[in-house]
Formats: C-alpha cells, sequence, structure tokens
C-alpha cells in the first residue's frame, strides 16, 4: 500500500520504531540511521537474546519493532555523515526522529533546515512531553510516562499499590498515533503539495487515550480508583476464579446479564430488580459480584466457557504467552511467523494484525542487524566502494559484510 514511499528512520527504542515499523508492513521503504558500534539501545535490552553464529547476538525487544527497514549504521555527528543524512532526506518522503527538543537543530538537521532541502517532507518528531511547556526538555519513558499521565493510577488492585500495565503501552499508542498522523499529513500533501512537522509527545498521547476513564473524571468530577480487572462503567465485567483457574467475564448488556444468568444457573439475580439495567449492577457491584465467584468457583474453566459459548455470554481465558502462541485462533490468522535472516537463523516475528484482501500486511524484511545494508544505501547513493572503506575506516559509518 505504500511502495514508494521513503522513510528515513531517526528513531530509537519503541515508540519511533514501532511507528515506522508499521509503515514498512504496509510497504514503505525505511532507512533505520543507527550509530555505527552501538545501534538502538534496544539491541542490548534483554535478555533474552537471539544469537548468530559469530555470536553477535540481539535483543528480543530490537527484533519487535524493527522488521522491515534497512540498517545504516552512520555517525550523523561528523559532517560527512550529515551531508549523507542530507542526501537521503532529498530523497525521502518522511523523517521520523525522537531526540530532545532542540537537539537535531545542532547538526542541521531540524525540521526548518531539512523541509528547506526538501520542502514536501513529513517531519514526525516523537518525544516524552512534546517540542513545548514547561516539561519540553525532559526525557519520556514509558513506565514514568504511565505514571504522570494517569494510567497507573488506575491499574492494579483496589487494595494493592499503582501498577503500568505488562506492556510499554505508551510508547506503542505514540507509535500508533504518530503513524496514523504521518498517513494523514501524506495524503493533505497531496493536496498543497508540501510537507509539514508533527509533534507527538508521549504525554499527550497517554493522556489522549484515557477514553472513557478520562471522560469519567471531566464528567463526574471524580478520579476514578483502581478496581483490578472490573471495569468502571460496566458489570458483570471482571475476572473470576473458577475451580483450576479464571475467566474474564464480559458482559455488555442487559441481554447478555439475562442469558449469564440461565447459563450459570443464577435465575434469582435475574429476577432481581437491583440487577436489572446496568446502571443497578454498577451500583450494585461488591454484592453482585460476590455471588457470582461464589459460583463460578464451583466449575472448571473450560466447563464454564462451554456453558457460556453456547449461550452467547462473551467470556475468555486468562491465557498466559504459551497458551496464548499455541492457540488455534493465532495458527489460523498466522500471527505467528518466521523470517529466514543471514545471521539469525529463523528471526520470530509477531505479524502485523491487519489483513488486506485476505492476505497479511507484513514485511518481507526481518529485522536488520546493525549496519547490514550501509554498503547498499551508500551504493544508492552513488557513494564509491573506495569512499565508503574509507568512511568506514574513519568510524563515520560501519557496516556488516554479506553473511
Amino acid at each position: 500500500m505504500l511502495s514508494g514511499l521513503r522513510v528515513l528512520d531517526l528513531s530509537r527504542i519503541l515508540a519511533g520504531p514501532w511507528c515506522t515499523q508499521l509503515l514498512a508492513d504496509y510497504g514503505a521503504d525505511v532507512i533505520k540511521v543507527e550509530k555505527p558500534t552501538l545501534g538502538d539501545d534496544t539491541r542490548r535490552w534483554g535478555p533474552p537474546f537471539l544469537a548468530a553464529a559469530d555470536n553477535d547476538s540481539v535483543a528480543a525487544y530490537f527484533l519487535c519493532c524493527n522488521r522491515g527497514k534497512r540498517s545504516l549504521a552512520l555517525d550523523f555527528s561528523t559532517d560527512e555523515g550529515r551531508h549523507i543524512v542530507l542526501q537521503l532526506v532529498q530523497r525521502a518522503d518522511v523523517v521520523v526522529e525522537n531526540y530532545l527538543p532542540g537537539t537535531l537543530a545542532r547538526y542541521g538537521l531540524d525540521y526548518a533546515s531539512l523541509s528547506a532541502a526538501n520542502p514536501r517532507l513529513i517531519y514526525c518528531s516523537i518525544t516524552g512531553f512534546g517540542q513545548d511547556g514547561p516539561n519540553a526538555q525532559r526525557a519520556g519513558y514509558d513506565a514514568m510516562i504511565q505514571a504522570e499521565a494517569g494510567l497507573m493510577s488506575l491499574t492494579g488492585a483496589a487494595d494493592g499499590e499503582p501498577m503500568k500495565v505488562g506492556i510499554a503501552v505508551s510508547d506503542l499508542m505514540c507509535g500508533m498515533y504518530a503513524a496514523s498522523a504521518i498517513l494523514a499529513a501524506l495524503h493533505e500533501r497531496t493536496r498543497t503539495g508540501r510537507g509539514s512537522q508533527l509533534d507527538l509527545a508521549l504525554f499527550d498521547c497517554q493522556v489522549a487515550w484515557l477514553a472513557n476513564q478520562g471522560m469519567n473524571f471531566l464528567v463526574g468530577g471524580n478520579a476514578p480508583t483502581r478496581q483490578g480487572t472490573a471495569h468502571p462503567n460496566i458489570a458483570p465485567y471482571q475476572a473470576f476464579a473458577t475451580a483450576d483457574g479464571h475467566l474474564m467475564l464480559a458482559v455488555g448488556n442487559d441481554e447478555q446479564f439475562q442469558r449469564f444468568c440461565a447459563a450459570a444457573g443464577l435465575a434469582a439475580l435475574a429476577s432481581n430488580p437491583c440487577f436489572a439495567t446496568n446502571a443497578a449492577r454498577v451500583a450494585a457491584r461488591d454484592a453482585l459480584s460476590a455471588v457470582i465467584a461464589a459460583r463460578l468457583i464451583q466449575a472448571t474453566t473450560r466447563e464454564w466457557l462451554d456453558l457460556f459459548d453456547t449461550a452467547g455470554v462473551p467470556a475468555g481465558p486468562v491465557n498466559d504467552l504459551a497458551a496464548v502462541f499455541s492457540h488455534t485462533q493465532v495458527s489460523a490468522r498466522g500471527l505467528r511467523v518466521d523470517q529466514p535472516h543471514p545471521y539469525w537463523g529463523a528471526v520470530p516475528q509477531i505479524a502485523n494484525p491487519l489483513r488486506r484482501e485476505q492476505r497479511p500486511q507484513l514485511a518481507t524484511r526481518p529485522p536488520p542487524a546493525l549496519g547490514q545494508h550501509t554498503d547498499e544505501v551508500l551504493a544508492e547513493l552513488g557513494v564509491s566502494a573506495q569512499a565508503r572503506e574509507d568512511l568506514r575506516l574513519r568510524g563515520i559509518v560501519g557496516s556488516r559484510g554479506a553473511a
């Protein structure tokens, strides 16, 4: 879908790379610029590591968000390195970066400088707190953003400590917002012929997707609190223990509640006016949950799920990741993929969830080794083999030879 689109990826860690991996899955040519010696920090964020035959291992973390990219190991703090970036920018449609505001201006790689060289450029900056405001110069990492932007106050047991979500959701959602903003800016460019600057902040994105909980506060005036697995606006909608584990019950309306009561053998609940509507059930959540908990503990998860599936009651098991990746739906939808790699053998990947015309949208290029495509990219710019070797000897670029 994005065939012919050129993206220069100056980002590291997760939010930016997640954005550019999505663009790569959709067909964009993404060139990932990394430091020649160390590369993206997440190459070392392990264990676990995937090892190569020459012991050049890479962390699983890096592999999760860099599929479909070409790695150019380049020191753009040098004049020669900066010149190479400028050459790439003149051919690029999009630049994605996640440096603190003002950092890239020191190298002439800020939006004002690059848009002068390429007026059609979409320049997307991803930071912790944005390009302005009192916190603009603060670095932002997912866990601190989950805390400061309110998510941790909503996550965890009611009588426990605040908890972060088990994956870096603030980073991931910022990357998703960035990708959609880039696509919108590209559409606008078809009308205006000009690029634009996009400013995405982890903090802003996390506040924006507080969603119903944010509106619960703005409308109701009370700061929502942690409720474990329970839903603030719906009941019964939470995890319950069974005889051999747990299941998640997700009753979304009054009709489903009636079907649940019939399937669970709880006719008294169905006829009780205290539980007749969702609003009433939310108000009487504790009493309702106690009755349901006492009933569901009497049979196994599988027994209950069979009954609920037959009755049309939304519910599911609480799976660990071993159960997830052995799930029949994961296999049927092709969500677990192995991509061949010249250095790391078969690289496991989790597929992009989009299926278009019954085909998965997944970049065929696996995550790159550091500098794997340096020679290829420089050759496309017309840099001779001798000049590439000179740059390599002076540490301005790094490359990995063919396997």
